[in-house]
């Protein structure tokens, strides 16, 4: 399933709504189907706390009333989740970054860990803002993970267990503030973007063999698979969880 964060003048109010794709996104026929309701929720974040969440939209799609369909041509995207508990973004998790590990080492000893909340993302096809602090604004794609069950202290073989889905996001940096401390550089408000929608965990069936391409202007300035990260997937969530509890929708 593809779950989505939107708006459409005629569902809600025009308020934001949550739903799933239904048909090949690339093709104009393509439909979202409103989820408002199902489980009790009325977002996606509350929908992805429900214990039986996935069984619960199924039983919606198949039921007689399975939501109104809009096409997808007519939304307007917010962000993948509009309320998240908590962002955990993980730095310098590639190779070639020495300078940056503060340790002397050739690789970081512990993932880096910092945070980012909600009003600095923008949905899809939103414009980002340079804040005018800062003659500068970098990108930096990044592989967003959502969690669906909760994980406390979990091992790394049980970490991907924990796994809702997948989706996208441009962690815009305003380097000039990253100096005075990575929080400041990072939580400008619609300084990044996020979506369109979350892949869920079935659709993904090897974390590791994503490709993340980003491109500046048409010109590709990112591209490398998931799986050359230093820490991958399973090591982040672990590591976070014993930090804190991940709860679904982070």
């Amino acid at each position: 399933m593809r779950l989505l964060s939107f708006s459409h003048p005629t569902l809600q109010d025009g308020q934001p709504t949550f739903g799933v794709l239904a048909g090949d996104p690339a093709d104009a026929s393509c439909e979202v189907i409103d989820l408002f309701g199902t489980a009790g929720a009325t977002d996606l974040t509350e929908l992805l706390r429900h214990p039986d969440w996935s069984h619960s939209v199924r039983r919606r799609l198949e039921g007689a009333s399975a939501g109104v369909r809009v096409p997808l041509a007519e939304i307007s995207y917010e962000r993948t989740l509009q309320w998240p508990r908590r962002i955990f973004c993980i730095g310098v998790n590639y190779g070639g970054r020495n300078a940056e590990y503060r340790d002397g080492t050739d690789a970081p000893t512990n993932p880096s860990v910092f945070v980012r909340f909600p009003t600095s993302f923008v949905g899809h096809e939103h414009d980002l803002v340079r804040p005018p602090e800062s003659e500068q604004l970098d990108y930096e794609g990044e592989i967003g993970v959502v969690i669906g069950r909760a994980a406390d202290r979990v091992s790394v073989a049980q970490a991907m267990d924990h796994v809702a889905g997948y989706t996208a996001l441009n962690d815009g940096s305003v380097r000039a503030w990253q100096k005075h401390s990575v929080h400041a550089g990072k939580n400008f408000a619609r300084s990044g973007g996020c979506g369109p929608w979350i892949a869920t965990a079935d659709e993904v069936p090897d974390w590791s063999a994503q490709r993340l391409t980003a491109r500046l202007n048409g010109e590709v300035v990112q591209d490398a698979l998931a799986g050359e990260m230093i820490f991958g997937l399973p090591e982040q969530i672990a590591y976070v969880s014993h930090l804190m509890t991940l709860h679904p929708g982070d």
